[in-house]
């Protein structure tokens, strides 16, 4: 009975957090609010590739709250979320996408709220465009962040034309 028990719960948890197609990599925490009995507020800094473009990278920062509520996963999580993202080898693009398309996504709260990046392409400068966000369904936030990848060339390599990979 306590196995059911614990995989409905385990279950559920999936389906309300969410999955995401890669995860993070956690790079580094630094504490910014001290709590006595409870772990701290913190800021976390995690890097990610670009699962379509080759050769790019993205860190963002993003606060991560402690206490009661941090510590049992209910407490809703602040929009404040920076970005940066710079080309890291050769690009290559892997295939056509379009503008405003979801890189990464992360649930920020137990239910509504979502952290997205997404990514675009400035054809007339050659350079792709992250942004970070965070929204909900009734109340969305305007804070956001955003991130330019110029495309250059890598030792012999020409870089791509990012507007070439762009949907029609």
């Amino acid at each position: 009975m306590l196995a059911r028990i614990a995989l409905a719960l385990t279950l559920t948890m999936a389906a309300v957090t969410g999955a995401t197609a890669q995860e993070p990599d956690l790079i580094f925490k630094k504490s910014t609010v001290w709590r006595a009995l409870t772990p701290d507020d913190k800021l976390a800094v995690y890097g990610i590739d670009d699962p379509l473009v080759e050769g790019v990278a993205c860190h963002y920062t993003t606060p991560e709250r402690g206490g009661i509520s941090g510590t049992f996963g209910v407490a809703e999580e602040v929009s404040d979320i920076s970005l940066s993202c710079r080309q890291v080898g050769p690009v290559k693009f892997k295939q056509k996408f379009g503008q405003g398309d979801v890189v990464f996504s992360e649930r920020r709260s137990l239910i509504f709220k979502k952290m997205q990046i997404v990514r675009g392409c400035d054809a007339k400068r050659n350079t792709l465009v992250y942004m970070v966000y965070s929204d909900r369904p009734i109340e969305g936030s305007p804070k956001n962040s955003t991130s330019t990848v110029p495309l250059m060339p890598w030792g012999t390599e020409v870089p791509p034309k990012c507007g070439e990979w762009l949907k029609s």
